[in-house]
């Protein structure tokens, strides 16, 4: 079994078809097929099934596809490292960010890690914290930018805290409170509220905020970003709560701290034990 091998097994069950994959790892149908048969007599099992347009993992092909996926990850992995340990930098870094990010500055922060390490691939994803951290775990992101309750730390991961702050209430022009110049959050009982959707860390926020005072929402729209949330407060349909760096300064709302609100950290995150050459330079880089 040869690592050409795998990489043709993982193309195939990709694209569904020996005419996509071989276009897709640049050879000729003939030959992508041709190996996909002597690995499957190696074997001794048949790994997908043929029909005339599209090709299938069979029961043993789906069996092979993680090994083949975990097997090429490795070898990436050792010619990183090796680069790495002759001062070379390479690979891809993949990072997560939430979409309220503040702390950082994340395109000049891509920019000056491209300026230093020109070889390195920088892939940017959009997620939830709690979903980002399983990713970090699991080996799917390198590093991620997360937002979580003061009393809530990262599990699993190591993490650096970037930044805290206590989340402002975000109003329309036309609210009865708009006026105002400070608030306490029992103010806010019977408002209708937009906030992320349930069970992210972001709507935790808030949520535990809320059920501390004793105050249960009227929460009538959800958004996984704060530019929906901050369109549907500007046309005073709703309320919110959000980080000050989000709030202050868009158009058509007014931001006002707000006594009892949630206080928001937001942390660096990368793998606890392995993480990635490319990962250590990033958060050396933001450190």
């Amino acid at each position: 079994m040869e690592l050409q091998h795998l990489r043709y097994v993982l193309a195939l069950a990709e694209h569904g078809s020996f005419t996509r994959a071989a276009a897709a790892c640049h050879v000729t149908q003939s030959a992508l097929s041709h190996q996909i048969a002597a690995l499957e007599a190696e074997l001794g099992a048949r790994l997908f099934t043929r029909g005339a347009r599209e090709a299938r993992p069979t029961e043993a092909g789906r069996a092979l596809l993680p090994h083949a996926s975990a097997a090429l990850a490795a070898v990436r992995r050792a010619r990183d490292d090796v680069a790495a340990a002759q001062g070379v930098v390479r690979g891809t870094l993949r990072i997560g960010v939430i979409p309220t990010t503040v702390a950082v500055d994340i395109p000049q922060a891509v920019r000056a890690f491209r300026a230093r390490h020109p070889a390195v691939r920088a892939e940017l994803s959009l997620g939830s914290s709690d979903e980002m951290i399983a990713q970090i775990v699991g080996g799917d992101l390198d590093v991620a930018f997360l937002g979580l309750r003061a009393d809530v730390s990262p599990a699993g991961v190591a993490a650096r805290e970037l930044r805290r702050e206590r989340l402002v209430t975000v109003l329309g022009p036309g609210h009865p409170l708009a006026h105002r110049r400070r608030l306490a959050i029992a103010e806010l009982d019977g408002s209708v509220f937009v906030d992320f959707p349930a069970g992210t860390p972001g709507r935790a926020q808030t949520d535990h905020a809320f059920d501390a005072a004793g105050i249960r929402r009227d929460i009538a729209f959800e958004a996984w970003h704060a530019d929906h949330i901050l369109g549907l407060v500007a046309a005073d349909l709703a309320v919110a709560m959000l980080a000050p760096a989000v709030a202050e300064g868009a158009p058509g709302v007014v931001a006002i701290p707000t006594t009892g609100a949630a206080e928001r950290v937001e942390h660096l995150a990368w793998h606890a034990t392995d993480p990635s050459p490319a990962a250590r330079a990033f958060v050396a880089l933001v450190g």
